[in-house]
């Protein structure tokens, strides 16, 4: 069910789908694979929105997502892309045809990502499933109302939800899997996955992507 997904560093993702291949976050990428059909960016911390990962990843035809606040911070690499598409917090729309759902990315009690930098985690539609990519973010209103197949969930802590939020978060919106992404490498350790797997709660089936 989770083949087509490849977890790298942090939230750097690569989704195989139908409709092209879809980078996240790219983030430390090895190489010049130059082979996405989109780029979607959550927000925009240097580990999240890199320039140079994004140049190694973008193609003739890329359609590049990002936060509408993100906006003019994208002028410099605006050159690359076939189309840039801005979204805005809890917004359903299509980029190319790539159906996507944007939910609010932020922190509750923290101010490493406030809720008005107006930044993002995403629901993809591929291939028949639903697919939600969190960003940055804790366990919120807007995430605890989700519904998905598949879920990729930061679970490193200090700056999003550590394994124990994380996995509460999980048992609340029971998709059929979850993936623990954000961890072992600039923040958590990488123990933490098996943590978050030991809470999360049957019929939701955890899956490991990242490689330490």
């Amino acid at each position: 069910m989770t083949e087509n997904i490849e977890v790298f560093k942090q939230n750097s993702i690569r989704i195989s789908a139908g409709c092209g291949t879809i980078y996240i976050d790219p983030f430390k990428i090895s190489g010049q694979p130059n082979d996405a059909d989109f780029i979607l960016i959550t927000h925009d911390h240097y580990d999240h929105f890199s320039p140079e990962d994004i140049k190694s990843v973008a193609g003739p035809h890329t359609i590049l997502v990002v936060p509408e606040k993100m906006e003019r911070k994208t002028e410099e690499i605006a050159k690359q892309f076939s189309e840039i598409v801005t979204v805005k917090p809890g917004a359903v729309c299509k980029a190319g045809n790539l159906e996507l759902e944007t939910v609010p990315a932020y922190n509750i009690m923290k101010p490493f990502h406030p809720k008005n930098a107006g930044w993002v985690g995403y629901i993809l539609q591929i291939d028949g499933r639903r697919i939600y990519v969190a960003g940055d973010t804790d366990a919120t209103k807007e995430a605890k109302a989700v519904q998905c197949d598949v879920a990729l969930i930061p679970i490193g802590g200090f700056y999003t939800m550590d394994a124990k939020k994380a996995a509460e978060l999980i048992n609340t919106i029971r998709p059929d899997v979850a993936i623990p992404v954000h961890y072992g490498e600039l923040v958590g350790k990488p123990e933490d996955g098996e943590t978050f797997a030991g809470m999360v709660k049957a019929p939701t089936r955890v899956e490991f992507k990242i490689s330490f």
